[in-house]
């Protein structure tokens, strides 16, 4: 069987719209979806606990119920655990495809206000995670028709990147958008004109061809997908929040820690990007 779609509920607007999301993304994996609930061990001395406590399986029950007809071909599983959430989450993302996780928004300012379970995932996930934003669009599970965007670090391992933007475009039926951006050298400011012009341009080939070989591989695996590849110049985070505005989905790539520490950061461009950007944004290990 295929690896299950993992999606965080607590019953929140931000997880209900994950929840429709990740079952949308079940049905185009053709992959079962485990709705995961985590709660902390009881306390039994707390006031209303049990009652509390009951209420939210019931709810968990209910939405489980609702996936099911929402997505009639999809094997939807409730699953509660006794735990912390981020413990849990992260566990359950060993043996997932994905993990989904809902987003509020930060009123009328365009962006995502990430909790401390969403940050803390997104840091140790050993899976892709998408972060999904509660929104009041009617476009299915939170898309738009756009394209899928994936910005590309050419600096950086970007196979596993890749793969999950042209599954995620193949079974999507849509047109992938490859956007690699770059900069100029440090110290570039204080050489002449004339000298800026050249370095440029011999800097702008290396890059373009960098990212039309690393296109290329993929492109021959996956030829049902329409691809287009950028090559920009600026800010990686300022693009990339510009390139989003219209896309469907937005793929990024994080560097995978591969130790104990706990308190690891996302890096720049997937900060920037799970705070500015409208749509759903897939957030993917590599390395």
């Amino acid at each position: 069987m295929n690896a299950p779609v993992v999606v965080g509920f607590d019953g929140s607007p931000e997880s209900l719209a994950a929840t429709e999301w990740a079952v949308r993304e079940a049905q185009r994996r053709r992959c079962p979806l485990t709705l995961l609930q985590a709660w902390p061990g009881p306390h039994r001395d707390v006031a209303g606990r049990d009652e509390t406590f009951r209420r939210a399986q019931e709810q968990l029950a209910s939405r489980e119920a609702e996936l099911s007809e929402m997505a009639p071909g999809v094997a939807v599983t409730a699953s509660p655990v006794s735990g912390d959430p981020v413990e849990a989450l992260e566990e359950a993302g060993r043996t997932a495809a994905l993990l989904a996780l809902g987003s509020h928004g930060l009123g009328t300012i365009r962006g995502y206000l990430t909790g401390s379970v969403s940050q803390e995932v997104l840091r140790r996930a050993a899976c892709p995670v998408v972060l999904v934003r509660a929104q009041a669009s009617g476009a299915q599970g939170g898309e738009s028709d756009g394209p899928v965007v994936v910005g590309l670090d050419l600096a950086h391992p970007a196979e596993d990147v890749l793969a999950f933007a042209f599954e995620a475009a193949a079974v999507r039926s849509a047109p992938l958008r490859v956007v690699h951006v770059w900069s100029p050298p440090a110290g570039t400011e204080y050489m002449s004109y004339g000298a800026i012009g050249g370095l440029e341009g011999e800097i702008s080939s290396v890059e373009w061809n960098g990212l039309a070989k690393a296109v290329e591989v993929w492109r021959a695996r996956h030829p049902e997908v329409a691809v287009t590849a950028d090559l920009v110049r600026g800010k990686a985070a300022v693009e990339l929040v510009d390139a989003a505005a219209t896309a469907r989905l937005l793929v990024v790539g994080r560097r995978a820690r591969h130790t104990p520490l706990r308190h690891h950061h996302l890096g720049p461009v997937a900060h920037a990007v799970v705070h500015h950007v409208h749509c759903p944004v897939a957030v993917v290990p590599y390395g």
